[in-house]
């Protein structure tokens, strides 16, 4: 019951410097959540997207200047792996094929489908030169998706713990990727802190 009271108190006092009415400039606005968080960890930063209009994308491939979130494992599609997921062998994040091994993949669409994991055209797993596309991704590079029925984005953008400065350009890495035109709100928020609007224009 204490411990409650305690993350009661401090969730009410983070609440309390964010104005919710007021847009935020972006790096008033990093500054702002590593101030409110009230976990004892590095808590997750995430960057929160209403999209707007009839050209909105669903997802946009974005590069992140550094780290945001844990590290993806990138895999080549190879006979050797299909090999290993027909065993229920699975150790990737993320796969890329080259376009002669579609027919191949086509038997697994129903186990890697659900995960997010069955290579396509438009997140560019699906690719001539797989090596390049898997060192591009090795690399920082991301897809990010919308909700498959609601036009939001929920993108991990890095940790508190992280300097400003870094935070400040993986969230712009983001919003110049989904462009302002496409966007009618967003919100930055960590683990267990308030949301805080910020500035579009």
């Amino acid at each position: 019951k204490r411990h409650l009271f305690k993350n009661g108190k401090a969730i009410t006092t983070a609440r309390s410097q964010v104005d919710r009415n007021k847009l935020y400039a972006l790096t008033d606005a990093v500054k702002l959540v590593k101030k409110t968080n009230i976990t004892k960890f590095s808590a997750t930063v995430t960057l929160h997207i209403n999209l707007e209009g009839k050209d909105a994308p669903t997802r946009v491939e974005v590069t992140f200047p550094y780290v945001a979130g844990a590290a993806k494992r990138v895999a080549i599609v190879s006979d050797e792996l299909l090999a290993d997921i027909d065993k229920g062998k699975i150790e990737f994040d993320i796969l890329v094929t080259h376009p002669s091994f579609m027919p191949k993949l086509a038997k697994y669409a129903k186990l890697l489908g659900p995960k997010g994991l069955m290579p396509s055209p438009k997140a560019g797993t699906v690719t001539p030169n797989p090596e390049a596309k898997a060192k591009e991704f090795a690399g920082g590079k991301s897809v990010v998706k919308a909700e498959p029925k609601f036009p939001l984005m929920h993108v991990t953008v890095g940790k508190v713990g992280q300097a400003e400065e870094e935070l400040v350009a993986n969230i712009k890495a983001v919003l110049d990727a989904v462009k302002a035109r496409n966007m009618s709100k967003a919100t930055l928020a960590s683990t267990m802190s308030p949301g805080i609007k910020l500035q579009l224009n």
